[in-house]
């Protein structure tokens, strides 16, 4: 008996069967724009289709050239477009799977001059202020998307994804704030509806009772002066009326200030707002986000939440999602942990999309892990990300390959990392690991400090030993005040004011985990209205109170944190804000002592203020501590390699993670120069 009998369950959806209740949702990889990507692309997808992905909804096409993303963006508007599309289509087909289009037009995100949106108005996250489409523009447009619809059904898709949510251009026809219009596209609830509405009934007009229509409904729009939910309702009713398939819920708009995917939101953290939709439709309603397991898709579905989970992240993480699950395998499955360094990241800032904790997602015929030619005998020093990722897939090719690991427990600093509020998901990238070492046959070693001599036996030496906390070298830094982020997160009494020496990601982390209450709620911390009573579903945040006065220094003047990531670095600077962290900036260490920390900072300054304080006055301040963490960077932890290396060079040494480089704690470079490694060996 299935462990998973809802979630595994078929859905017949209009003409087609969907073989269980999982959607691979849509995910821009990059490569929809380049010239010949389209082949790379169907590989990817295939990898899916193989792995038991059934109904899979592609990144977004524009109905037009100025709904682009980007100059030069992705659009199907020709039928001379059409090739590559089938070169995809025939390629899931070929496996078995279904697909769709996703049809999205960016509006005011457009990130080119040619954006057009219902009113002039600029989003706070783009540059770029957008031309007020005419009357005529807009009856224009919903022809676009019907054409681009009706092409989508000639180049093989099982339906299209109409994308009505995140704050694009059929978003922002709903709202108030981004639509100031008085023709008959605004004015009234029922006018903004009306591009929506006429969007998908020209749709199935154009492609027939049969073909699969999903609307993506900003069920909670998250931002000022939005939709009432009651007016989400209505809207729903009326996609239904015009000839949906199926309503796939969207949560918040990009400019949100509330965090809606990342690591720091629960799992399944919105589903309760699919189960108010579903209440009172008739159509199948997908449920999204923070959807990473098939334990948490299986409860959703079971509790009636929705009666389908769409996972983006996931299927990156692991293609093979749905077989493992199938196959009652779920330990095996190489978790996404929402941190969004590698996809979403790499999206927002124009590079191929990947997965940090799968570098061969998107790089399927680049990166292949084959059986090997010359099976060696490999001793791996070191199991954090690195180490823990070569030893996986060079096993997987078929080395012998024996693990050593000082700690007790496997994962090196993600064993750091899963302490801190908000990224307990790293729990799962370790489990991972262990469970398929184990099915392996990787000898595995803890709790040993491996020496020349216990490697002495292996054909070749990887050496992932990590990285050692630098020592700024601030005088009074050895004082009984002072504590290192590794004894903070292990446990070390901490006082009540606290200095955090050094802004990066790890004083961040260390901020966040002594200030965060255990026991609040991220709803109320961020405000969010889950009697969806209010506007936008926004209330006013009520964050706890901080368990400790915390003050966090940086050297380099400027933003603090400006190296945290793209779409989470605003997160983790809002959570320390929330906890009236102070920030100072463009510090220089004078000393440590029984006061605290003595710094020269510039005058009056904050977080808010700009200028370069090399160039000004300072003065002398002290930041008062009952303990001080030193969050100052890392070094190399490479001595083994060094000896090593002192042998006759008979013996191939290879130093990976941030044993090889620590300037920056970084497991996406770890993660993808391990398995590099592991593709290349003989």
């Amino acid at each position: 008996m299935s462990s998973y009998p809802h979630l595994l369950s078929p859905l017949r959806v209009g003409s087609l069967t969907l073989p269980h209740r999982v959607i691979m949702g849509s995910m821009h990889t990059g490569l929809e724009e380049v010239p010949g990507g389209e082949y790379e692309l169907a590989r990817f997808y295939v990898e899916r289709v193989r792995g038991g992905a059934g109904l899979i909804v592609t990144g977004g096409i524009s109905p037009n050239p100025e709904g682009a993303a980007r100059r030069g963006g992705a659009h199907l508007s020709r039928e001379d477009q059409l090739g590559p599309h089938r070169t995809v289509t025939d390629a899931v087909h070929g496996e078995g799977g279904l697909i769709a289009l996703q049809l999205m037009h960016s509006g005011r995100y457009a990130m080119h001059e040619d954006a057009v949106a219902p009113s002039p108005i600029r989003a706070p996250i783009n540059k770029v202020t957008p031309r007020e489409l005419s009357t005529a523009e807009v009856e224009r447009t919903v022809e676009d998307f019907a054409n681009a619809a009706h092409l989508a059904q000639r180049a093989g898709y099982d339906g299209v994804e109409i994308m009505g949510s995140e704050g694009y251009l059929i978003n922002e026809f709903l709202v108030a704030h981004t639509n100031e219009r008085t023709d008959r596209y605004g004015g009234s609830d029922a006018a903004r509806r009306r591009f929506a509405t006429e969007i998908v009934r020209r749709v199935r007009e154009a492609t027939g009772p049969d073909f699969l229509i999903m609307y993506r409904l900003s069920a909670l729009d998250l931002v000022p002066d939005a939709q009432q939910f009651a007016q989400v309702l209505e809207l729903g009713r009326e996609i239904e009326a015009a000839g949906a398939s199926i309503i796939n819920t969207g949560i918040g708009w990009h400019e949100a200030r509330i965090p809606t995917i990342a690591t720091s939101v629960p799992p399944a953290g919105f589903t309760w707002v699919s189960r108010a939709l579903r209440e009172h439709l008739s159509l199948p309603v997908a449920a999204v986000n923070r959807i990473n397991t098939p334990e948490i898709g299986e409860a959703v579905i079971e509790r009636g939440d929705a009666d389908l989970v769409c996972l983006a992240r996931p299927f990156l993480a692991d293609p093979q999602f749905v077989a493992k699950a199938r196959a009652q395998r779920p330990a095996e499955i190489n978790t996404c942990i929402a941190c969004n360094q590698a996809c979403l990241d790499h999206t927002f800032s124009g590079r191929r999309m990947s997965c940090l904790v799968n570098p061969r997602a998107m790089r399927e015929d680049e990166l292949v892990l084959g059986p090997t030619r010359t099976a060696e005998r490999i001793a791996v020093v070191g199991a954090g990300p690195a180490g823990l990722a070569f030893a996986e897939a060079a096993a997987q090719r078929g080395h012998r390959v024996t693990l050593f690991e000082e700690q007790p427990e496997l994962g090196g600093q993600f064993q750091l990392a899963l302490r801190i509020p908000g990224k307990e998901d790293y729990a799962h990238t370790v489990r991972y690991f262990s469970t398929r070492l184990a099915e392996l046959g990787v000898t595995v070693r803890t709790g040993h400090t491996a020496t020349a001599q216990d490697v002495a036996f292996a054909d070749r030496v990887v050496v992932a030993t990590g990285v050692t906390p630098r020592v700024p070298g601030i005088p009074g830094e050895d004082g009984p005040t002072v504590l290192g982020y590794k004894d903070v997160l292990a446990g070390a009494p901490v006082g009540e004011r606290v200095a955090v020496v050094g802004g990066g990601g790890i004083g961040f982390d260390v901020a966040h985990f002594l200030t965060h209450d255990p026991h609040s709620d991220f709803y109320t911390e961020w405000g969010v209205d889950r009697s969806l009573e209010a506007r936008g579903g926004l209330l006013a945040p009520a964050p706890s109170k901080p368990r400790r006065r915390v003050t966090l220094l940086q050297r380099s003047a400027g933003k603090p944190g400006a190296r945290l990531g793209t779409t989470t670095g605003w997160i983790h600077r809002a959570e320390l804000r929330m906890a009236d962290v102070e920030f100072v900036t463009g510090v220089q260490y004078v000393r440590i002592d029984e006061q605290g920390v003595h710094v020269l900072a510039p005058a009056q300054r904050d977080a808010s203020q700009t200028g370069d304080p090399d160039t000004e006055d300072r003065i002398e301040r002290i930041i008062p501590a009952d303990t001080v963490v030193l969050c100052a960077g890392q070094e190399p932890r490479a001595e083994l390699a060094r000896e090593l290396a002192g042998e006759n060079g008979e013996r191939p040494v290879h130093v990976v993670g941030g044993a090889h480089v620590a300037a920056e704690l970084d497991a996406k470079r770890a993660i993808r120069e391990a398995v590099e490694l592991a593709a290349s060996l003989p």
